[in-house]
């Protein structure tokens, strides 16, 4: 369930859309008032759906709205007005008995009003809030426009470059698709634009790469961003799998009727199904089964389906599935992550060493191989070559030198396996010296180092594994253990990050995040 924001506080502090999507998924019925230059709105929710909507503000009047929309002219707007302060009448009442406007174009006025009113609140970054919980005005009308489209509309309509920037996350964030149905699939239709810039989110790229590869103004593509991650559909997160757009942008078919079916029946056996049951999946399940069923049911029964709804016991329904839905999917999750068991971090110490010993029936090879690039012909003007007794001294000195190499990562390895660190930091400083291009000899050098407790230094290390192979998603998972062991849990995650976009099924990296609580 949303975290429950103050009722009341500045718009500074808690945005307008996060406000709303929250007060949307409570499902709460009051009123929203905002206070900005002495200029009065108010929203008026109902079980989390926005019904209606009122102004202090001279422009935000029927009248006014009607000339700026073209609906009614000057001289009748001011012919109406003259009547408003004879009678006391409505403004719509008298359009209509005047005959400027139908009833049909009186309805469409009132709820173009409305909704211009809300998004204009999008347009203050702050002003004092209050929500008020309790009933609301039952003359009003009904709106019947989900919050996600009222609220992407209202973001989209934001010009103020300063302000995007200031509220969108560092220009170097990555950002991915949400891994929340509520937030994934509202009824929201996405522009050309936000099509572009999803199809470029991928978990990672950043904000400022995402922006450069659009081809969309920098401007555009800014704000684009901007409305989808405050929206929610975007997020700073990592997520282990991302949903794929098509199922983002695939229409739903009504089939009302039929939908209506199914919400009934399901809502009546909830008391009677297990989580397994729910999901419509068999025990024994894997997790990305599991996964895969729960979003495809959640969109089905995505609370925003029946918006616009006068059937307010279909609504509560609808969202007593969501929830149950979700509540399964949470209860398998965790049930299958508690079933693998975790490995303590000093055992995944053990496991690089181990793998260690298995590579040291390659190391003969790669040492050939290193040669044999070292004395490839170049492509150079041909010089004068070297007499064969020149050729076979260098050869002999290069082999001579790798093979000492060699010698020294063994004993290095030797003495981590027997618990002498200090021996094997020795060993294997001494290797790194012989042969500074070997990546592994810096990895097993920072595994000895971290025993020793010379933490700063194995980061040193690991770094310079880091550049001479940057593609390792092992070494920045060992990275992250590091990190965990000097109590950096923030840099920790990075690393682990990094090894997964490299390596997505990196145990070590997996591992490390659920410690992180990931």
């Amino acid at each position: 369930m949303t975290e429950e924001l103050p009722l009341k506080a500045d718009l500074k502090d808690v945005p307008l859309a996060t406000l709303l999507m929250s007060l949307h998924r409570q499902r709460a019925t009051g009123t929203l008032t905002v206070q900005v230059n002495g200029i009065t709105k108010k929203m008026y929710l109902r079980k989390g759906e926005a019904i209606f909507a009122s102004s202090t503000y001279e422009d935000d009047r029927l009248g006014e709205m009607l000339v700026k929309a073209g609906k009614i002219t000057l001289k009748q707007y001011e012919r109406s007005v003259e009547l408003l302060k004879k009678t006391g009448k409505r403004q719509g009442a008298i359009l209509v008995e005047l005959g400027y406007l139908s009833p049909k174009e009186l309805f469409w006025g009132v709820k173009f009003q409305v909704r211009e009113i809300i998004y204009s609140l999008f347009q203050y970054p702050q002003g004092a809030y209050e929500f008020s919980p309790g009933p609301i005005p039952q003359e009003v009308i009904t709106l019947k426009m989900s919050m996600g489209s009222l609220i992407y509309e209202g973001l989209r309509r934001i010009e103020d470059w300063t302000r995007i920037r200031r509220e969108l996350p560092d220009m170097e964030t990555v950002l991915a698709l949400s891994d929340d149905p509520m937030s994934l699939f509202q009824e929201v239709e996405f522009s050309p634009q936000d099509k572009k810039i999803l199809s470029l989110i991928d978990g990672k790229r950043t904000i400022r790469e995402v922006i450069e590869a659009s081809w969309l103004n920098s401007f555009e593509a800014t704000r684009a961003l901007y409305v989808l991650w405050r929206l929610g559909i975007l997020t700073e997160k990592r997520v282990e799998e991302a949903v794929p757009l098509e199922e983002l942008f695939k229409p739903l078919r009504k089939e009302e009727q039929a939908l209506k079916a199914r919400v009934q029946e399901l809502h009546q056996r909830l008391g009677q199904l297990s989580p397994y049951e729910l999901l419509a999946l068999e025990p024994g399940a894997s997790l990305q089964e599991v996964k895969a069923s729960y979003y495809r049911l959640a969109r089905e029964f995505h609370p925003d389906r029946f918006y616009d709804s006068d059937d307010a016991e279909l609504k509560d329904k609808l969202s007593a599935v969501f929830d149950a839905l979700t509540d399964a999917y949470n209860a398998i999750r965790q049930e299958l992550q508690a079933e693998e068991p975790e490995v303590p971090l000093m055992e995944l110490e053990e496991e690089a060493l181990a793998q260690g010993q298995a590579q040291m029936a390659q190391q003969e090879e790669l040492a050939t191989e290193q040669l044999s690039l070292e004395e490839a012909p170049s492509e150079e003007a041909p010089q004068e070559p070297p007499s064969p007794q020149k050729v076979a001294e260098l050869s002999a000195q290069k082999v001579s030198v790798l093979e000492k190499a060699e010698e020294k990562f063994r004993r290095g390895l030797e003495a981590l396996r027997k618990g002498e660190p200090q021996r094997a930091v020795e060993a294997l400083r001494d290797a790194t010296r012989l042969a500074p291009e070997r990546a592994e000899f810096w990895n097993y050098l920072a595994l000895a180092l971290s025993k020793a407790d010379e933490l700063s230094s194995a980061e040193e290390a690991l770094q310079e594994a880091i550049r001479i192979e940057p593609s390792k998603g092992d070494y920045y998972a060992n990275l992250g253990l590091l990190y965990l062991r000097a109590k950096r849990p923030q840099d920790a995650r990075v690393q682990f990050e990094k090894a997964l976009a490299l390596e997505p099924e990196n145990d070590k990296a997996k591992r490390g995040l659920r410690q992180l609580g990931a």
